[in-house]
């Protein structure tokens, strides 16, 4: 029995080719390429395309709100990500949107949401500062009352998509002499506000990200998030969907675990030195077939199918281990063409498998380093306390 696939009723189907029928008509090479080049995971046309058809809505709200259903939900994500549809800008601007809806002045709600639903307002998070490092309750950037508003000035670090978003979620903090965790305030703070400077960073994989200086930076205080000092409450919630914790749905048709859509570009990618490696040279010989070969290739694949297949944030350690350890291996296979990118005359693989090595270093920081979702396991899932400094000596 094949256990692989949903059977899809008639208007299920119909939605399967309307959606595959959308992505090909917006998701063009060329949105593909200017990707590549701008390395900003984000298209505006494409975005805005999304949210005038629906889907942006559908995608936002549960299924009861007026939502996909389960199987018209997974449709739809995995046709963005079959296509390499450049939106992981999104999935920052729903979480932030959530949290506005749940913690933010109805004001605000009505001022914000509608544009996030038709695409045309994005939103980013502003959380680490140059100095910080993974711990982001370790806050600098200040936020002080004046008036009927807020005066902030600091800085912050990876803050990627400001360049394309409206507003950034902005953590802040309101007591430097107040005890941890309870002297955070977040904002929801307009991009186009006096005295905020974006500049670009770009990481080794190619994307781009930012650092942003916010300097005598003023907002009303209906741009507050929650309550003054209670900002670690509106980050928790934030931060479990960062980092992929939430209760697993009966339906089983949710990504199993975060980075899944990371984990489905390096099987498409290692299925293609696979191909490669299949085909016959001049002489008729496919180094497929030599046995070394073979073993290797073959446990690569195995590794990926088994952290493909690990759920929660079991697997988003185990996603980018592989990511980092089997790249290589597969580019060795490969031979020194390998090392050439996408776009680059004699290639190996169009540079797929090039792009994963890259991108398997910064992929392990996305959210908290892997050490942090080690620790986080240990902790939360093992039950086997916090690490001891004393005991390390």
């Amino acid at each position: 029995m094949d256990f692989s696939r949903v059977e899809l009723s008639p208007e299920e189907q119909e939605f399967f080719d309307q959606t595959r029928a959308f992505v090909a008509e917006h998701v063009t090479d060329e949105v593909r390429r200017r990707d590549r080049e701008t390395g900003e995971n984000f298209s505006e046309p494409v975005h805005l395309a999304l949210g005038a058809a629906g889907y942006l809505s559908s995608d936002f709200l549960l299924e009861p709100e007026g939502g996909f259903d389960p199987v018209r939900r997974r449709i739809f994500h995995l046709e963005i990500g079959r296509a390499h549809t450049p939106w992981y800008h999104w999935g920052t601007t729903a979480v932030v949107a959530r949290l506005v809806k749940q913690f933010g002045a109805p004001a605000l709600v009505d001022a914000v949401l509608p544009g996030v639903l038709a695409g045309e307002i994005r939103l980013c998070l502003g959380y680490t500062e140059p100095e910080g490092g993974s711990d982001v309750a370790t806050c600098k950037t200040r936020a002080v009352r004046d008036g009927d508003g807020w005066v902030i000035n600091g800085s912050k670090m990876f803050t990627s998509n400001a360049q394309n978003a409206q507003y950034v979620f902005l953590l802040t903090n309101t007591d430097p002499q107040g005890r941890k965790h309870k002297n955070l305030t977040m904002f929801l703070v307009p991009l186009d506000s006096p005295g905020i400077e974006i500049q670009g960073i770009r990481t080794l994989d190619g994307d781009r990200t930012n650092i942003v200086y916010y300097s005598d930076v003023r907002v009303d205080d209906h741009h507050r998030i929650g309550e003054v000092n209670g900002g670690w409450t509106v980050m928790r919630f934030a931060l479990d969907a960062e980092h992929g914790i939430a209760e697993p749905q009966t339906h089983g048709l949710q990504n199993i675990s975060m980075m899944s859509e990371h984990g489905n570009l390096m099987a498409e990618a290692a299925d293609g030195v696979a191909a490669v490696l299949s085909a016959p040279d001049t002489d008729g010989r496919r180094p497929i077939d030599d046995e070394s070969t073979k073993y290797r290739l073959g446990r690569s694949l195995a590794r990926i199918e088994a952290a493909l297949s690990t759920p929660g944030m079991y697997g988003r350690v185990a996603l980018i281990q592989t990511m980092r350890e089997v790249s290589p291996e597969l580019m060795d296979m490969l031979g020194t063409a390998s090392a050439l990118p996408t776009d680059t005359t004699g290639s190996a693989d169009n540079g797929a498998i090039e792009f994963i090595f890259r991108h398997g270093v910064p992929a392990g920081i996305y959210g908290g380093t892997l050490e942090v979702f080690r620790n986080m396991i240990a902790q939360h899932e093992l039950k086997l306390g916090r690490p001891s400094p004393a005991a390390r000596r």
